[in-house]
């Protein structure tokens, strides 16, 4: 195996009438999954697209999705995923940053991206439900053969933010995330071509891409698309494609969980239920097991490791509230602040190695070098381990606040704050949310004299930055928490009754 689009191939000749993507009411074989890549891969070749070159895709959960992310790999390209929503600024730098030559773009997201594009030169291409609209690239043969590429050439450049600087781009192999779907459809699912896979996990997200469309492509059932997570929907499809895995963020099974439909939902078709992005509370994973008759499964992983590094596996006990063992091809230990390995008992800082470790953050080989500095990826999450080996997540990245499985993160939404001209000082922190599990939020200390509301401010943030990110919750104080050198203590922030 070299190229990950050769999963494609090999499933469109095994089961080529098999429905493998579906929409309501739309339906792609793989065969025909197949032809519409290759089509997508011959049309980028005949663009100019060569291999290595970075494309973009701006796109919610449609075929056109699986369609583009295909075609790419097929004409040997490197696919940068990004989250629809993004705003142009947010974009730009993605662009800027990949050097992406050209970027599939949903129609509803297209005139952010064409600003973006006006300052990088990248090529803005919009798409229909199967592809690219018709005129947008020019006609060539299709390219039915994956491009040769090797183990370790970059597949896909998954951006991700830390607590400073700009957003990072983890690089990810084919070989890592050949592996890591297999091992996640073998080990963890179980899956058979007669799975019917939920596919209401964002694909622009590791975990979609990964456990949702590179599994189903791999073993050749069938992902069903939900564009945008709405919990009526997904019980609803539930019950009409008779799914048989669910993959989802613990805010999708709470909201599944509480939501009326669920209560005369045909759930009997589902088997195995996988929970990641957070920690799943003890009482929804239960409730929903009882209510639905299913099992739950949880794990963890980061984009930069492919994503999953651990799970609760179906053949061995599970411990709720764990993020159970190190998958086959991955280790997983614990280290203190010099690198050493924890005393059993010891809350340590999580380190992992094998398959699924990214070759390296994308033109930033400092970052590499420290997020790897031995060999062992610094997952920045803290955590014991049992001695059975099941890991517990005690506190995670620094300052990082998860809202509905999507990470944000404080410094880039104080940063947009800060160029409120009112704005003096600013501290972003998460607070508890039933629904989301945390909701961003904000205490700001205006300038002397000024009149502009709260109000004013959040519309501000939420004109310029993606909509999961801008604060909900923005509360004024007179000056915020400092230490000895004037840093602002986080910690230290209160929201206000």
């Amino acid at each position: 195996m070299t190229n990950l689009a050769s999963n494609l191939v090999a499933t469109a000749g095994r089961v080529p009438d098999k429905v493998g993507i579906k929409l309501d009411q739309i339906e792609v074989t793989w065969s025909g999954l197949h032809r519409a890549a290759a089509k997508v891969a011959g049309q980028l070749r005949a663009a100019g697209i060569e291999q290595g070159d970075r494309v973009t895709l701006i796109l919610p959960n449609v075929p056109a999705y699986p369609v583009a992310f295909y075609g790419v790999l097929l004409a040997g390209g490197i696919v940068v995923p990004m989250n629809p929503l993004l705003k142009a600024g947010e974009i730009e730098y993605y662009y800027e940053d990949s050097g992406a030559k050209l970027s599939f773009v949903w129609p509803d997201f297209a005139e952010e991206a064409h600003k973006a594009a006006a300052q990088t030169g990248t090529r803005v291409v919009v798409c229909g439900p199967m592809g690219p609209a018709d005129g947008e690239l020019p006609d060539a043969d299709p390219i039915l053969e994956a491009a040769d590429r090797a183990d370790d050439d970059t597949a896909v450049i998954l951006y991700t933010s830390g607590t400073t600087g700009k957003p990072k781009g983890a690089e990810l192999t084919h070989f890592n995330l050949h592996r890591n779907a297999q091992v996640s459809a073998s080990e963890i699912m179980q899956m058979s071509e007669d799975d019917v896979i939920m596919g209401c996990l964002p694909l622009f997200h590791v975990f979609g891409l990964t456990c949702g469309l590179n599994t189903a492509v791999q073993r050749g059932c069938t992902l069903t698309l939900i564009p945008r997570f709405d919990p009526a929907k997904a019980i609803e499809v539930i019950g009409r494609d008779h799914v048989t895995i669910f993959q989802g963020v613990p805010t999708m099974y709470a909201a599944i969980l509480n939501h009326p439909d669920g209560d005369g939902a045909d759930t009997s078709s589902l088997r195995t239920c996988v929970s990641g992005g957070s920690a799943m509370p003890a009482q929804v994973m239960r409730a929903f097991e009882e209510k639905f008759h299913c099992q739950i499964l949880e794990g963890y992983g980061l984009s930069e490791t492919s994503p999953v590094a651990s799970f609760n596996m179906p053949d061995a006990p599970t411990k709720p509230g764990t993020i159970g063992r190190a998958i086959p091809g991955c280790e997983m230990k614990l280290v203190d602040l010099d690198g050493n390995d924890t005393p059993p008992g010891d809350i340590g800082e999580i380190a992992i190695r094998g398959e699924n470790i990214m070759k390296g953050y994308w033109n930033r080989p400092e970052a590499t070098a420290t997020a790897i500095p031995d060999g062992w990826f610094r997952s920045g999450d803290l955590a014991t381990v049992d001695e059975d080996g099941y890991f517990t997540i005690v506190d995670r990245k620094k300052d990082m606040i998860i809202r509905g499985g999507l990470n944000v993160y404080p410094r880039e939404v104080e940063e947009v704050l800060y160029t409120h001209p009112d704005v003096l000082e600013a501290a972003v922190v998460g607070v508890p949310d039933e629904l989301m599990g945390e909701e961003v939020a904000a205490a700001v200390a205006l300038r002397p004299g000024s009149t502009t509301t709260v109000e004013e401010i959040q519309q501000y943030v939420k004109d310029r930055i993606a909509a999961y990110k801008y604060p909900r919750h923005i509360w004024r104080v007179d000056e915020l928490p400092k230490g000895p050198t004037g840093k602002i203590l986080r910690r230290e922030v209160r929201p206000s009754a």
